[in-house]
């Protein structure tokens, strides 16, 4: 079955760096669009970046030059490497295969205060 399983969350300063990655399984991981979401306290969750199968990338206006989404097919992984990190992306992140379809990862928390 369908498995997505999120790490590399934590705390950070303001500025500070973090990269998250998500190990996919259970389905032929480079056919799909994979897209990284982010759900902030009080918030619905929201795309941050997506990415083809190969390769071509989106973001959200709000991370756009200071986070980078990656996969790497061979590994079955997707990556977001965010810099800059400001209060306001602090949330759960998570991992989604596809555009509408409903597999989601379990999340991980990153909390970025000023």
């Amino acid at each position: 079955q369908v498995q997505l399983v999120e790490s590399g969350g934590g705390a950070m300063q303001a500025g500070g760096s973090l990269r998250l990655s998500c190990a996919a399984s259970g389905f032929p991981f480079s056919e799909f669009i994979m897209g990284w979401y982010r759900q902030g306290p009080g918030s619905e969750r929201e795309l941050v970046a997506r990415i083809t199968g190969g390769g071509i990338v989106s973001y959200a206006a709000s991370v756009k030059g200071r986070f980078t989404i990656s996969r790497d097919n061979a590994k079955n992984m997707v990556y977001l490497q965010m810099n800059n990190l400001k209060p306001d992306d602090t949330g759960v992140y998570y991992c989604r295969r596809g555009v509408l379809q409903n597999y989601w990862g379990q999340g991980t928390q990153v909390t970025v205060s000023s």
